[in-house]
């Protein structure tokens, strides 16, 4: 079987063989996984584009800092083992001489006991983000190379009933959104899923393109995103707990309960003072601390509604703050980009910093000791609240943004990773006339670059139907999605795989999946009619629609179905729609003499030797003149 390709890519004159040592090295998953896309890239690095040899080197620069970080974590390991024999030797002279210098020996060692601890705790966070990015260029590689399946397909997010997403693989298993997407957040997975399902407004389109366009060559800063988005996905839980404790009424809320931490941590410590100077003995030191207790243990129960409300929140939090915290730091300009750093100048991760402060002091409740203690002196929790109430009056109405800026940004990075790994892709032109549609060499994303075959197609103007007939797995199909697709890609603003698109903003209709349903009680054939109908219905309130139509009217007899197809096709010109049909039918074709300035006939065909089929599976102009499916049945045993 022959295929003819574009090359997606410009050749590289030289290309450097990367090292496997360092890939030896990858805990995150087993040695095998590592070298196996090595040996890939490897193979193909004469084909593919320079982004695989960049993710490579990232690779192989993660990995060696990675090694470098676990070789620190061990040193720590011992010298923290150092620190605590030499604290307990310490601890252990003080039997024998309670001396200051025995003292101060104890003082050191557990001091520096918890500085190396806290040294430890940095590097063992550096060590999970490197993971992190290690695993994104691992994912990279793969998906140069169609190893993408293991991703989320974003199932959840495919509609029961849609024009034409169920036609064009946009959700499921290798589909369009696995593909594509690199959102880790709720929120930006379901708005990169909307913008798949619905058309965007031409100036929306124009900006992304703009922001993605700028993201593009901002590798290290989109990966050091997503990975920041890895470690804590964002969810909507989160968020609608932050939104309900938002709207929720304070239970302390007023003058008093402001002034009262002040005036109660006074008169503790007082009692504690007056104790160890012996104005008040032991007895009456301790009746007065549970009365203290239970003072703060009625106040903590005031204010458990509002720890419940932001209870386990934190790890989110601290995700939404390192993100927002990359979106003010972006180097790049555009009209998006500078928006959204223009909202968080006053506003933004500082403000998600202190927030997430307050909720870690909050969060000593969990340790009983510490947080008693806390709270019977200082009304711990008392004040948390007061401090919640504060960020509160400050924030609220940032809040919405916030996750509203995480989802937009997420999704550029999905659209300009898009645009970084595929430089042969181009960005659309969008055109004010209707109808216009013009692709140079486009092909269907998701075949591999050495397989795909691209085409070049163009129809303009109203009552347009492009007729094209063709044999049995000709490309006929895969044609009109590859068309279909680049169409969802344009209208989202992101780039398209074809050397060059112009198109109309359209509203997408297709019939070309047509499946029965059970639980309805409904059929194949009727189906597909009431398909049908909805396009027909959008046809005649002469929406700006473009109408995709494969092997349309296939369960019922030839006879009816070529009427029908044929009157359809009629109906679709006489109402100035604009459509595609893909069929078997070469008859269809004939109606081009009566209607000649309206359809366009087109054609994939095969070659025939002796009884092997060749595809070539480029669009030709004209009808289809040979057909295989007699050659195809006698193949599986159908004596002809």
């Amino acid at each position: 079987m022959t295929q003819r390709t574009a090359c997606l890519y410009p050749q590289q004159s030289t290309l450097s063989k990367p090292s496997t040592a360092p890939l030896l090295n990858c805990k995150f998953s087993e040695q095998s996984y590592c070298i196996h896309y090595l040996n890939v890239f490897i193979i193909r690095m004469q084909q593919d584009s320079t982004a695989t040899e960049i993710y490579t080197q990232r690779l192989t620069t993660f990995s060696n800092q990675l090694k470098d970080l676990k070789s620190k974590r061990s040193k720590l390991g011992w010298l923290r083992l150092v620190i605590v024999i030499a604290t307990l030797l310490a601890v252990y002279s003080l039997f024998f001489n309670n001396g200051l210098v025995g003292w101060m020996l104890v003082a050191c060692g557990i001091a520096a006991f918890l500085y190396i601890v806290s040294i430890d705790a940095d590097n063992n966070e550096k060590i999970q983000f490197l993971e992190k990015l290690l695993s994104i260029n691992v994912s990279e590689i793969g998906a140069q190379h169609g190893n993408y399946l293991n991703r989320d397909n974003g199932s959840i997010y495919a509609p029961t009933d849609h024009p034409y997403a169920g036609d064009i693989d946009l959700f499921g298993q290798a589909s369009l959104f696995q593909f594509i997407n690199r959102c880790t957040a709720d929120q930006s997975k379901k708005f990169f899923a909307d913008l798949l399902l619905n058309p965007s407004a031409k100036e929306d389109i124009l900006q992304r393109q703009e922001a993605a366009k700028a993201l593009a060559s901002e590798i290290d800063w989109r990966q050091r995103l997503q990975a920041s988005g890895m470690t804590d996905p964002i969810t909507f839980e989160t968020e609608q707990k932050l939104q309900q404790w938002l709207s929720q009424e304070n239970p302390v809320q007023g003058s008093f309960w402001k002034v009262l931490p002040n005036i109660f941590s006074a008169i503790t410590i007082a009692t504690i003072v007056a104790y160890l100077f012996d104005f008040i003995s032991s007895p009456v030191l301790w009746l007065m601390l549970l009365v203290y207790l239970v003072i703060a243990k009625v106040i903590s129960n005031k204010v458990q509604k509002i720890y419940e409300a932001l209870s386990r929140i934190n790890d989110e939090v601290n995700t939404v703050q390192q993100q927002l915290r990359l979106v003010e730091s972006i180097q790049v300009s555009s009209g998006l980009l500078d928006q959204y750093k223009a909202t968080l100048h006053q506003n933004g991760s500082a403000s998600i910093r202190s927030l997430k402060s307050i909720l870690q002091k909050f969060d000593y409740r969990l340790n009983m000791l510490v947080f008693y203690i806390l709270n019977t002196l200082f009304l711990w929790d008392l004040r948390q609240a007061n401090n919640l109430e504060i960020w509160k009056q400050k924030n609220e109405k940032y809040v919405s943004y916030w996750f509203e800026i995480i989802a937009n940004i997420e999704v550029l990075n999905t659209l300009s990773t898009l645009t970084y790994n595929y430089l042969g892709w181009c960005f659309p032109t969008i055109s004010a006339q209707h109808f216009t549609l013009s692709a140079r060499d486009v092909g269907h994303p998701l075949i591999d670059s050495a397989k795909r075959v691209n085409n070049s197609f163009i129809t303009a103007g109203m009552g347009k139907v492009s007729v094209i007939t063709g044999s049995n797995m000709a490309g006929k199909s895969t044609f009109l999605r590859s068309i279909g697709v680049n169409l969802v890609l344009a209208q989202m603003g992101a780039p398209v795989c074809a050397k060059a698109f112009t198109c109309s903003l359209i509203h997408l209709y297709s019939s070309m999946r047509i499946a029965d349903n059970l639980a309805e009680n409904t059929s194949t054939f009727y189906a597909e009619l009431k398909k049908l109908k909805s396009i027909i219905d959008q046809v005649k309130t002469h929406h700006k629609v473009f109408i995709l139509l494969d092997e349309i009217l296939r369960g019922t007899n030839s006879l009816d179905r070529h009427t029908g197809s044929e009157a359809l096709l009629k109906q679709l010109i006489k109402e100035d729609a604009v459509a595609i049909i893909a069929t078997h039918d070469v008859e269809l074709a004939a109606l081009k003499n009566e209607y000649e300035d309206s359809i366009s006939n087109y054609h994939f065909d095969v070659q025939v030797e002796g009884e092997e089929l060749y595809f070539d599976y480029k669009l030709k102009e004209g009808v289809c003149q040979s057909m295989n499916a007699s050659l195809l049945m006698k193949k599986i045993g159908i004596e002809m």
